[in-house]
């Protein structure tokens, strides 16, 4: 556990001590495109088109042009390795540490002092406000259909029984103080207390925190069955550090805000206020979504209406630093990933303890297609089994599309050592598992009918079983090869091993 980090600010101190996690830069960017085209060089990784670089530093911008006293970071949890950092884990068991955070929550507060979040505070009614010179939201590409927040923490209330919940939503700066909210169906708790405010024809307040201590957006990720609807997934981050969260009333609306957040934009969805997101662009793009590929801007009706968020406030610390995130880089892969690795671990431990090692939801799947199971069969009544683990992770994760299964002697983070158990392990005809006709994730453009005939509507995917582990019995025949044990640091004592 470390809880010297609490906010974006100690997060980023925290880095600087350490050596190639932070980059910093004084020359002028643009937030239009130019951030993330450089940042893609720096370390996005993840499904960002190559070259990219995978495990590259954090990188601090100084200098944003049109925001003279702004600063823009991108990349802060792009690293697996330096989210272990950052939350005081090995990086290897991050997921085994978010699960038992989910078991130990500890509940947020609101604070009675003075928030940091609120110590400059611009109303919309004043005549100069203006969301787009106000908060300095990067776009991924020259095609996006505006600035978007893409790490903006949303925290909303159930307006029956006053549940509150966080997600992070794709948000789109449209107008002086308007944004829509893309929310994915039947995916997210805000979206089922947004269902219930249209049917009761009241407004949705909403705050969008921005900036903050790297443990709560590693929490935000959590979806059913492991976090249900009512569970606020803030107290998984309470949990991380030792300590409460802290809360702050908004200045505008009835909802909290994460009181040590840099940015705050407080507003509310508003029944029948609906806006084509490319309104601005005409592109018909949205953003570089996690699978590697653009989304399509959401039109302003149904199906797949956009619901817009009336601002009515937008607080700041002094000299704030907006936190942003390219769309398919290993920043998605951390936030949604990690997450995914201890829905599984928790559901596969209760289900035949003792038998998993390890999970990894891989970065080719953008932490959500792909996972990859390290399995240990003790005895020969295990054969089997691993195929079980792997439907109880279907079970753990809905959006998953395909499951690796190892054994214990394979680097589950390495995926050609994962390629190489396929290679010499697996054979098609009796290892491949096919689940076909399974709702997975909407944005894998593979899973339509235009791809393939069987598919009754978009959505729909055969999920797979990939088993890559030796039988039992023949694991004398599978023994890999055996090399001396040295410490290496001895005749390269400076070399980063």
């Amino acid at each position: 556990m470390r809880n010297d980090i609490y906010d974006l600010r100690t997060a980023l101190e925290a880095l600087k001590k350490e050596p190639e996690q932070l980059v910093e830069t004084a020359v002028e960017a643009d937030p239009n495109a130019e951030i993330s085209g450089i940042y893609r060089y720096v370390g996005a990784g993840g499904t960002v088109p190559r070259p990219t670089k995978e495990d590259g530093p954090a990188m601090l911008f100084h200098n944003v042009k049109g925001f003279p006293d702004a600063k823009v970071v991108i990349g802060m949890l792009s690293s697996r390795k330096r989210v272990g950092l950052l939350l005081g884990s090995d990086y290897k068991r991050l997921g085994w540490l978010l699960r038992d955070a989910v078991k130990n929550p500890i509940n947020p507060v609101v604070t009675k002092k003075t928030a940091p979040c609120q110590e400059i505070i611009h109303l919309a009614s004043d005549s100069d406000f203006d969301l787009r010179k106000l908060v300095p939201a990067p776009t991924n590409t020259p095609e996006d259909a505006g600035p978007y927040v893409t790490m903006g923490l949303c925290s909303g209330s159930d307006p029956e029984n006053g549940d509150t919940d966080v997600t992070i939503h794709r948000l789109c700066i449209q107008s002086r103080d308007e944004m829509t909210m893309w929310i994915t169906p039947g995916s997210r708790h805000l979206g089922a207390f947004w269902e219930k405010c249209l049917k009761l024809n009241k407004p949705m307040p909403i705050s969008v925190s921005i900036g903050m201590d790297p443990a709560i957006y590693m929490c935000a990720g959590f979806e059913p069955p492991t976090t249900p609807i009512g569970f606020n997934e803030l107290q998984i981050a309470g949990a991380l550090r030792g300590k409460p969260v802290e809360l702050a009333q908004c200045v505008s609306i009835p909802e909290t805000c994460i009181a040590h957040a840099e940015y705050v934009i407080e507003g509310e969805l508003i029944p029948g206020l609906t806006m084509r997101e490319d309104i601005n662009t005409n592109t018909g793009k949205a953003m570089p979504e996690f699978p590697g590929y653009t989304g399509d801007a959401k039109p302003d009706s149904l199906p797949a209406y956009l619901p817009v968020i009336k601002v009515k406030a937008v607080t700041t610390r002094r000299n704030p630093i907006m936190e942003s995130c390219i769309g398919p880089s290993h920043e998605h892969v951390s936030m949604a990933g990690i997450p995914t690795e201890a829905s599984v671990i928790d559901m596969v431990e209760r289900a035949m303890p003792g038998r998993l090692v390890n999970v990894h939801a891989a970065p080719c799947g953008g932490g959500k297609f792909v996972t990859i199971i390290q399995f240990r069969k003790n005895n020969i009544n295990d054969e089997g089994r691993q195929r079980q683990a792997a439907l109880l992770a279907f079970s753990a994760f809905s959006e998953m599309k395909h499951v690796f299964l190892v054994d214990e002697d394979v680097d589950i983070f390495d995926m050609n050592d994962v390629m190489w158990a396929m290679t010499t392990r697996f054979q098609g005809d009796v290892d491949f598992i096919a689940i076909p006709g399974v709702h997975t994730h909407v944005l894998d453009p593979s899973n339509d009918p235009a791809f393939d005939p069987s598919i009754r509507v978009h959505g729909i995917s055969c999920k797979a079983i990939f088993d890559c582990t030796v039988p039992f019995d023949m694991k004398d025949h599978f023994e890999r090869c055996q090399f001396l044990e040295v410490d290496p640091k001895k005749w390269l004592p400076d070399f980063q091993f």
